[in-house]
């Protein structure tokens, strides 16, 4: 069967192994309050929780400024699209940096890392809309306590695959149509080509047709149908906007757009096939680790949060542009075009 099961999203999306969570976040945030937060009343949020899907916008964890606040991770790897809007990141290993507008942060977690990610609303003048993904990819056992890390993809870098004129493919992690991605890094579940992850962002004019090749019978394939109108069709069946597919790895599908432009997320890779016990912010393979996971973190606070204002929300400087700077400004990244 191709097609396996479609389903609305509501809340985290319908994934398996090797993924653990799919988030997909879209805020149509209004102007800045020149302070990064909105330009609007907060009367009503439940401010420091605030994750109310019937609003146009929500704080989450931010009180004055949309986000999360630093929280802790461990055993897995973390991809942020940020396809609209801007995030700002900092973390207990000495890297921060602001980046958005199609780019995409790799963070793998490792045996620890605290991390904070603020939506800061820049724009004064105009609204701040934002749109951003977070999935969570696992790492196996033998990587889960390897040295946190994480990487830029800055969007001017991303290669895209072009089929025609009506088919456009972010390649984030894998390979589509013959086009690569820039490296996974260098402990994560994508680094090995065997193992047919894939992460890619696919744009289909009115009409396009698009073919997923057939890859693997025992790799897992999602396909989230995010921003259009109308429907998708996945061969004999329909999708609209909002809804995910669970499509067999091993059989080519045929997607067309019978909608104005579609947007679609794929995310497919063989399963790690582990025992997984995750609780919160951790993932790991026994309840003995997950244990041990909450009593490091009570014990060295994953090396303390370096970045001060432990009590408000942090972001940089309204103009420093996009940017990644690690170990404490030793080295830096910024776009190139």
């Amino acid at each position: 069967m191709k097609v396996k099961n479609i389903q609305k999203v509501v809340g985290p999306m319908p994934i398996g192994d090797p993924f653990i969570l799919g988030a997909y976040h879209y805020d149509k945030y209004p102007a800045g309050n020149g302070k990064f937060g909105p330009k609007a009343s907060l009367e009503g949020k439940n401010l420091g929780n605030d994750f109310d899907r019937n609003a146009d916008w929500r704080m989450y964890h931010g009180k004055e400024i949309p986000g999360f606040p630093f929280h802790p991770h461990r055993g897995f790897e973390i991809i942020t699209i940020a396809e609209e809007g801007f995030a700002d990141h900092f973390d207990s290993k000495g890297s921060k940096g602001r980046y958005g507008e199609g780019d995409v942060q790799l963070m793998s977690a490792g045996s620890g890392v605290l991390h904070g990610e603020m939506f800061p609303l820049i724009n004064e003048d105009k609204d701040n809309p934002m749109r951003l993904f977070q999935i969570w990819l696992n790492l196996p056992a033998v990587s889960k306590m390897t040295e946190p890390e994480y990487k830029m993809l800055w969007h001017e870098n991303i290669p895209i695959a072009k089929v025609g004129d009506d088919v456009r493919v972010k390649v984030i992690l894998g390979e589509y149509n013959g086009v690569k991605s820039i490296d996974a890094l260098p402990h994560s579940w994508a680094k090995d080509p065997k193992h047919h992850v894939g992460v890619a962002l696919i744009d289909l004019a009115p009409n396009a047709t698009y073919k997923l090749e057939a890859v693997s019978d025992t790799m897992n394939r999602f396909l989230f149908f995010y921003d259009g109108s109308g429907v998708v069709n996945i061969d004999t069946y329909s999708m609209q906007q909002n809804f995910i597919a669970d499509l067999a790895g091993g059989e080519e599908i045929i997607i067309k757009n019978n909608s104005e432009r579609a947007k679609l997320l794929i995310l497919e890779g063989e399963p790690i096939n582990e025992p997984v016990e995750a609780y919160g912010p951790f993932v790991m393979n026994t309840k003995e680790e997950l244990d041990q996971a909450f009593a490091d973190y009570r014990k060295t606070q994953f090396g303390g949060w370096p970045w001060g204002h432990e009590e408000i929300d942090v972001v940089h400087p309204k103009d420093v542009g996009r940017f990644a700077s690690y170990n404490f400004g030793k080295d830096t990244d910024t776009p190139t075009k």
